[in-house]
């Protein structure tokens, strides 16, 4: 990793990546709106590195050291005429990582998020520029391709920035950052984006419009810079300084206003969108009313659904570990039933093939029974936010049936329920598609080549 900054101080480049409190960040106006502050993930990279490279460049004087699980192993300086910055290289330790891989669409993903919140900053990814010109107007316009219903509506403040639209798909869909990172789970930013889009439509039309009906369809992005942010967890991935959240939903409600007088035909489209969300969300009352009280006829349980103790809801440490599997049939289902773990996995039966839900009216899909009791089993009939398991595995054999039954419920959550999907939230089980054993050993092969090695091999 290479940058043309202005490089780490030639006197300390060994203490900022080996020692713990060495933060340059909490004095300096530069860094007023970083994320981290102590360093911590730069030294945690070299504990955990076979190898770690750092190199500065500064004035024409370069600093370099080498480490290895941390410990230093040699350093050198000397004059450079290469351009002010840092180079940093590492080998994650095989140790430590027994298989490890990098994720080159993760990696890029990351990279053009930090183009986007930074316009006009080149990054060079394996020989590709990732550069943006408009900010996160251009992330809502790759997300976002087809289906739209208006163009996006774009606001960039001096510390606030976000862009939203709706689409003619269902559920809602957001990107949100905190100085530069993804905040995959949302928090105070988030919320407050969502709360003042519906002050400032209710605002503009004169309406008290329900904010379940304005958000059927938005995909969003919202980025804020701020002071000493405060995360709910050491990853990062949620914001929770409260005391933001009422400046930030004046100022997205100040904004919208703003635009949706300067707009007025997407201010038509958003309204009508928000008119049709509010009827058909009355109709599916109905429908869903209908399907529970079936239900219970029926039942008090959810049919074909083996639970767990735990669910996501509970507590963090368990809440994390939950997971439930989608498997085909109840003689699938026996097997994971009893090697599970009763505390953290559930598992559910599915009666053959489920509904292709494809340009399916959503009010026919509440009335279709497995996948009402599908939906019931998840907690997710009304929105995702109560989503019961952190982790929803497709457990479907590895044959041509197996792969549409995965397909058909891969359509049903990215067409209902996208953001279950977008949140990391959906998982595949692979399974073996052979089982090649002779009486010594049994080896299970993913594909036809495979087993053709299998077999030899057991010979």
């Amino acid at each position: 990793v290479r940058d043309f900054g202005r490089g780490i101080p030639l006197g300390k480049v060994i203490d900022c990546v080996s020692q713990i409190n060495t933060g340059a960040k909490y004095n300096d106006d530069v860094f007023q709106f970083s994320v981290g502050l102590n360093g911590v993930g730069t030294k945690a990279v070299n504990a955990l590195s076979s190898h770690f490279l750092v190199r500065s460049h500064r004035e024409g004087k370069s600093m370099e050291a080498v480490f290895s699980q941390g410990k230093l192993i040699r350093e050198k300086s000397q004059k450079t005429s290469e351009p002010d910055g840092t180079y940093v290289e590492f080998i994650p330790d095989k140790e430590i990582f027994k298989k490890y891989r990098f994720e080159p669409e993760y990696i890029q993903k990351r990279l053009w998020h930090y183009a986007y919140l930074n316009t006009g900053l080149i990054l060079e990814y394996n020989g590709q520029d990732i550069y943006s010109e408009n900010g996160l107007l251009d992330l809502l316009n790759e997300e976002v391709t087809e289906d739209r219903l208006y163009e996006p509506l774009y606001y960039r403040g001096k510390l606030l920035e976000f862009a939203f639209l709706h689409t003619q798909s269902y559920g809602e869909s957001y990107f949100s950052f905190v100085n530069g990172q993804y905040t995959s789970d949302g928090g105070t930013h988030l919320s407050a984006f969502r709360e003042g889009i519906l002050k400032g439509v209710n605002e503009y039309s004169k309406k008290n419009f329900q904010g379940v009906d304005l958000r059927e369809g938005i995909v969003g992005t919202v980025a804020v810079r701020i002071k000493d942010p405060v995360f709910e967890s050491q990853t990062k991935n949620k914001l929770g300084n409260t005391e933001l959240r009422g400046p930030l939903v004046q100022e997205v409600k100040d904004a919208v206003v703003n635009m949706l007088y300067k707009n007025p035909s997407t201010a038509n489209s958003i309204i009508e969108r928000i008119v049709f969300n509010e009827k058909l969300r009355k109709e599916l009352a109905a429908v869903k009313k209908e399907a529970k009280e079936k239900q219970k006829k029926i039942s008090f349980k959810i049919p074909k659904l083996r639970d767990c103790k735990y669910h996501a809801q509970d507590k963090a440490d368990v809440g994390e570990k939950t997971m439930i599997f989608l498997t085909e049939g109840d003689s699938a289902s026996a097997s994971i039933v009893a090697s599970r773990d009763p505390l953290t996995q559930a598992v559910f039966s599915l009666r053959g093939k489920p509904l292709n839900v494809h340009g399916m009216k959503i009010d026919q899909l509440y009335k279709n029974e497995e996948m009402f009791n599908l939906m019931s089993a998840l907690n997710i009939e009304d929105d995702i936010e109560n989503l019961r398991y952190q982790k929803v595995i497709l457990a479907t054999d590895a044959d041509v049936d197996g792969m549409h039954i995965r397909n058909l419920l891969i359509t049903f959550f990215l067409t209902y329920f996208e953001g279950l999907v977008l949140n990391g939230h959906l998982f595949i089980l692979e399974t073996p598609l052979f089982k090649v054993r002779n009486r010594e050993k049994t080896l299970y092969c993913y594909s036809e080549e495979e087993r053709d090695k299998a077999i030899k091999q057991l010979k």
